[in-house]
């Protein structure tokens, strides 16, 4: 029979008849691909890759999400994350710490820069890679190849790299747009040893034996009957997490995962878009993480018979054993319940029985050497069955089973993201008469056309890809509102240096969490010849600050639009991205509305954000994360006073303050 491959597996015949030979031809297959590679899997022998295996739960965490970090008093919440982890999905045995994506490229730091700059640099993250492994979770740090127009380091990524996972003490590099990472193996084994490498993409067969992790991202695991996955079949101590990050369903993932004995990704945060798992999913995980790591030997070192017979149509199972336990991992693909007979089994003498979902013993019908074992399965749910002799089964099963070691499907409700929201200036800044430098605008209702670079971390709200195996990202999208704009005035120009510096003079402003701020400064003072540039380096609260000072406040992002618009307010004699008061919130994702553009521009990837100038109806996405990075050299601001209401207003620049 000719085997048939697909993304990342290879498709089974959808008659059972054929299965049987299927099976002979798949290990015809493996034999002669391994004698082809010459394959070694020494490495996965070596102890301190041994945990790789039982890594099943991973779960991928952007840095600045409000669910891993309290913004108010700059502290990761480590152990508040994995609570509401192990509460909604059974615990993760792994966390890749997202870090640069999608903020990178608005200047010159490069990916690494955004590990050195979380509060407290390196030693905070070291104390949170500590925190994670006192909860048995094992640590990945993110590495983006692409990242090639920010600045230099003095040696080249890999050396970096290396010394990150040993300054931090990470367990594993996953490899963003990779398919394998070969180059960088001998760096990073000096540095530390045991560290795994993680493709996203699909990884090679030739670099099977020294990868010990890869994605499964996009598999075609969406037909009924479950596929096998071709890495996994090679090698079974190879760990596969699969991964459809923008489907609102991972029925396909789980199940795939339950019938290859590998695990999944749970990334609901997908760079700042909220796409959270529904109830049943993370109920069906919650079920199936504890079992799996429980047995995680059978998956790693036993025999495997995929597609072993059932009574049901549309229920499937694969078969595990070693060392005398028999487990069986069963699926219904299917949308009705099933009750009754699921599979039979070859009887062996005193051998017990049992379904662990439920913890529940069972006594199968024996007859002419076969035992039929009965269960329930819910629409689209799971069930796991043992069959042991005494001896296994007083070590291996009997601690699992009643109803205090059950795991009952309940479904668990997370709690959702809130929707998004604006926030509104903190006070009102009223001004008699337009201020000088200022120009006034009249109160108006108008439509405002705002255009931004469709990105994965959306617009105003998440990013909701047409096609969701395939996304398109990367062109412009335009979305048209009504606003209504009360009277106000605003800068000519951005803020400068001068400006800022008198503002440091009379008030003694420091802020809480200095790094960074004003760093372009020597000495305290701005650099001779810049004075008149506008001031950059400051985040959203040194900028209020300022504001507050002047009796002013930062413009909304209409407000600026609108004025830019105009024509009658200038860009000022630098271009920089310029701060507004519109931010907003998911409950998990910070981000501030950026408008103007920059002279700085990042070069080499479609995944920077956007540089260079701008039109007034461009808007950037800004991810909030920390003072430490959102004090940044190509974003400065401008200021706003609100003018009374009723307040005429001529748009002769000669009256209006230009």
């Amino acid at each position: 029979m000719e085997l048939v491959f697909g993304h990342g597996v290879i498709r089974p015949p959808t008659d059972p008849e054929l299965w049987p030979e299927w099976r002979l031809a798949l290990h015809r297959w493996a034999e002669t691909t391994r004698d082809q590679l010459g394959y070694d899997g020494g490495l996965y022998d070596r102890a301190e890759f041994s945990w790789s295996s039982s890594c099943f739960t991973s779960a991928l965490v952007m840095l600045w999400d409000s669910e891993f970090y309290d913004s108010t008093t700059g502290r990761f919440t480590v152990e508040s994350y994995l609570r509401r982890g192990e509460e909604q999905f059974g615990g993760y045995d792994a966390v890749v710490l997202w870090h640069a994506y999608p903020r990178i490229g608005v200047d010159e730091l490069n990916q690494f820069d955004f590990y050195r700059y979380v509060p407290g640099g390196l030693a905070t993250l070291r104390e949170v890679s500590e925190r994670l492994h006192a909860n048995g979770v094992r640590v990945f740090v993110d590495y983006n190849p692409w990242d090639v127009g920010t600045r230099r380091e003095q040696v080249g990524d890999a050396d970096v790299l290396a010394w990150l996972v040993e300054a931090i003490d990470a367990d594993g590099i996953f490899l963003d747009t990779m398919s394998e990472g070969e180059a960088l193996r001998s760096k990073v084994d000096a540095r530390k040893a045991g560290v795994v490498f993680e493709s996203e993409g699909h990884l090679p067969l030739e670099h099977l034996h020294d990868h010990h992790m890869s994605w499964g991202q996009w598999f075609d695991i969406t037909e009924t009957v479950p596929a096998v996955l071709r890495n996994k079949w090679i090698e079974r101590r190879h760990m596969q997490h699969l991964i459809h990050r923008w489907d609102p369903d991972h029925t396909d993932e789980l199940h795939a995962a339950w019938m290859n004995g590998v695990g999944v990704v749970v990334w609901e945060n997908v760079f700042g878009s909220w796409n959270g798992w529904n109830a049943r999913d993370s109920a069906l995980l919650k079920t199936m993480a504890p079992l799996q790591r429980r047995y995680a030997d059978l998956f790693s070192k036993g025999s495997w018979t995929p597609l072993v017979p059932t009574l049901v149509d549309h229920v499937y199972a694969s078969e595990w054993e070693r060392d005398g336990l028999r487990l069986w991992t069963v699926v219904n693909r299917s949308d009705r319940k099933v009750e009754g007979p699921l599979i039979d089994v070859s009887a062996v003498g005193g051998a017990h029985y049992a379904e662990l979902t439920t913890g529940r013993a069972l006594q199968p019908a024996l007859e002419s050497g076969v035992a039929r074992i009965a269960a329930d399965l819910e629409p689209h749910g799971i069930a796991c069955l043992v069959s042991a002799p005494d001896a296994v089964w007083q070590a291996r099963v009997a601690p699992v089973l009643g109803p205090d070691s059950a795991r009952p499907r309940r479904q668990v409700v997370r709690l959702a993201a809130e929707p998004m929201i604006r926030r509104t200036p903190p006070d009102i800044r009223l001004a008699r008469t337009t201020p000088a430098g200022m120009v006034a605008f009249p109160a108006v209702t108008r439509k405002i056309d705002v255009v931004f670079r469709f990105r994965e971390c959306g617009t105003y709200g998440p990013a909701r890809p047409e096609n969701r195996r395939l996304p398109a990202f990367h062109h412009h999208v335009q979305e048209t509102q009504t606003v209504d704009l009360t009277p106000y005035a605003i800068d000519l120009s951005p803020v400068t240096n001068a400006e800022y510096a008198l503002f440091l003079r009379e008030t003694g402003y420091a802020p809480v969490r200095p790094c960074r701020f004003l760093a372009h400064w020597k000495d305290g003072t701005p650099p001779p010849g810049s004075e008149h540039l506008p001031v950059v380096h400051v985040d959203l609260d040194d900028a209020r600050a300022y504001a507050r000072w002047a009796g002013k406040r930062l413009p909304t992002e209409h407000e600026w639009q609108h004025a830019l618009e105009s024509g009658r307010v200038g860009f000022g004699n630098r271009r920089v991205w310029e701060w507004t008061e519109s931010v907003h919130s998911d409950g998990h994702t910070r981000f501030c509305i950026l408008k103007g553009g920059a002279d700085h521009q990042a070069y080499g990837s479609v995944w920077y954000v956007d540089g260079g100038p701008r039109p007034p109806q461009f808007a950037v996405k800004f991810i909030l994360s920390w003072p430490e990075l959102d004090r940044c050299s190509t974003v400065g601001f401008r200021c706003a006073v609100d003018l009374p209401a009723g307040t005429e207003i001529s748009t002769d620049p000669e009256r209006s303050g230009q």
